[in-house]
């Protein structure tokens, strides 16, 4: 990749123990970034972080959070600064989507929607942010195909999607003039781990290569996140056949 100005960048990567998260990760630290990675199952990301260490050098911090938990995630953000020193980029990775129909979708399923996809994006972003500044660093939001565009399946999900998009760009335009690049990459299927909490996941749905791989997710972070003077405003990636049938 031309012109990856992310070495001994500090990176930290919400989400990080699967999936697009995962690959981001080792997409960041193959350019030469330093690594935080945050998500509940710190199993897996010590074992992340393991790999990191030994494949590309980088240094890495595990940090345990739930986003949807404000206070964790303030001392997610506090740690890796406390740790490395600075804050370079933040991916706003985390997300899930469950429930389907509006009226079958439980007040449960919404509210595990809103916390992990809305509230856990803005406690992020609102820590991270002072840090970036120093840094003129980037933030990165991961939105969705389903932020654009109505998707009948899951009209909850697809709203904090669309929340998601339309935090990011009106943030770009309040701290863009502060040196901060703001960024969104939105994905169509991928296939990870997404939908396994209440069906087969789109890991097992999907037969490799017939929709897009998590790596080409995380490339699109890394093409954002290397940005030092420019704003990659946004960035969307659908498998090939998207609008078949339209």
């Amino acid at each position: 990749m031309a012109d990856v100005t992310i070495e001994d960048n500090v990176a930290l990567v919400t989400g990080a123990s699967a999936g697009i998260g995962k690959a981001t990760a080792r997409a960041l630290a193959s350019e030469g970034a330093d690594i935080a990675l945050a998500a509940r199952r710190r199993e897996r990301l010590e074992e992340i972080a393991d790999e990191l260490e030994s494949t590309f050098d980088a240094e890495t911090l595990v940090v345990p959070t739930d986003v949807r938990d404000e206070t964790a995630v303030e001392a997610m953000v506090e740690t890796t600064v406390e740790t490395f020193g600075r804050l370079d980029i933040l991916v706003n990775n985390a997300g899930l989507g469950v429930g389907g129909d509006v009226e079958e979708t439980t007040s449960e399923e919404y509210r595990l929607m809103m916390e992990t996809n809305v509230d856990g994006v803005f406690f992020a972003t609102q820590a991270a942010v002072p840090h970036l500044r120093e840094t003129s660093g980037n933030l990165v939001f991961v939105g969705s195909f389903a932020g654009q565009y109505p998707r009948p399946t899951n009209p909850m999900y697809a709203a904090t999607k669309w929340w998601v998009r339309g935090f990011a760009h009106s943030v770009e335009g309040q701290i863009g003039p502060d040196g901060i690049g703001v960024s969104v990459v939105n994905p169509t299927e991928v296939r990870t781990e997404f939908g396994s909490e209440e069906d087969d996941s789109f890991e097992e749905r999907f037969e490799p290569e017939e929709v897009t791989e998590p790596e080409e997710i995380a490339d699109a972070i890394v093409f954002a996140a290397s940005q030092d003077r420019s704003t990659v405003h946004e960035i969307d990636l659908y498998r090939r056949d998207k609008f078949e049938g339209w």
